[in-house]
């Protein structure tokens, strides 16, 4: 099992980048036997659900493993645009009521619901991913995405031909800003003439900028037209929209999030202008938390995963990094061991 930092305090809380706005969710349910002894793990979606190729992917991944390794039932519900906190909340209870356990809300959307439904079901362990619960049967499952966007800001300061990079922000919220800090820090530490756009696709409670590759496509126009020729978006599905507005600019990057978007069946014709994916393994906190489950000691309190630990890391898919890669590494063991202090906010 990857080390894992616990913390007590509470840290910034976190947005999932395909983040929940919400309708009542879809189930998929898969069962493998009735024996009363098998376990049960059951997982309530982002929006966008298994098979977004990103960041509910990521955490699908780390159920598949689970599954074939502790030979458990699981049952996986999706959320839609538009759904109420009350659905969320029905949607973990559901799972709770018909012994799951754990039961996993991926994305800081559940964090509310949560909060409820682990009060009223103090026998399950409860997985929060990219949020903070003080619920005394909650493991808060986060990330350092700051480290890991301050690496991708060396590569793109590195790669851009004159320093004008660019950075697309799904919404302005707390975890995307962390996102957009890390990786203005590596950019101009790394080149200190360079520039760096940020723009965010929606604001406050307007959650379209998760979902909207049109936005996505457009700014990255806008962006490159202003002769970016680096572009990282955090930006949930709108990213696919830069990600190919990008691979039409001859000479120009992107960079990709969650998952390794050189490798999205979706993407994958893109592979040659995708530079490098900022990575959270989010597969890694739901497979550890379900083997402490399984383990009789369940995780609770906040499980960090950072760089060192390998909770967040850079691709390296098409081998695009190759000519940079040593002053990557070398800005990787300073922020491990702590030379370099990577802001999260702008």
């Amino acid at each position: 099992m990857r080390r894992v930092s616990k913390i007590a305090a509470a840290c910034t809380v976190s947005a999932a980048l395909a983040f929940t706005a919400t309708a009542c969710g879809e189930a998929s349910t898969e069962s493998t036997g009735s024996d009363s002894d098998q376990m049960k793990i059951g997982m309530a979606y982002d929006v966008g659900g298994r098979g977004d190729n990103s960041f509910n992917d990521s955490a699908a991944r780390g159920l598949d493993k689970a599954k074939a390794e502790f030979d458990a039932e699981t049952k996986e519900l999706t959320a839609k645009s538009g759904e109420t906190p009350a659905d969320r909340e029905q949607r973990l209870a559901s799972l709770a009521e018909g012994g799951y356990n754990p039961v996993i809300g991926v994305g800081f959307a559940y964090s509310d619901a949560i909060a409820k439904v682990a009060k009223s079901h103090p026998d399950t362990t409860f997985g929060l991913i990219d949020s903070v619960s003080d619920a005394k049967n909650v493991s808060s499952i986060v990330f350092t995405e700051e480290q890991g966007s301050y690496l991708a800001g060396v590569a793109a300061a590195l790669k851009s031909k004159d320093g004008q990079v660019g950075f697309i922000g799904g919404v302005d919220l707390p975890l995307i800003k962390k996102f957009a800090a890390g990786f203005q820090q590596g950019v101009t530490e790394t080149n200190p003439k360079a520039k760096v756009q940020i723009q965010y696709l929606s604001t406050g409670s307007d959650l379209s900028g998760f979902g909207s590759p049109d936005k996505g496509e457009a700014a990255a126009k806008g962006m490159l037209d202003k002769g970016a020729d680096v572009i990282f978006a955090a930006a949930g599905g709108s990213g696919a929209g830069a990600i190919e507005a990008v691979a039409g600019k001859k000479g120009a990057w992107s960079i990709g999030v969650d998952s390794d978007q050189a490798k999205d069946p979706a993407l994958s014709k893109y592979a040659d202008t995708i530079m490098t994916s900022v990575v959270k393994n989010v597969d890694s906190g739901v497979f550890d938390l379900v083997k402490s489950v399984k383990d009789g000691k369940p995780m609770t309190g906040t499980q960090t995963y950072s760089l060192a630990e390998d909770g967040v890391s850079l691709t390296t898919t098409g081998d695009h990094l190759k000519d940079v890669q040593a002053k990557i590494d070398e800005a990787k063991k300073k922020i491990v061991d702590g030379s370099i202090k990577v802001k999260t906010t702008t």
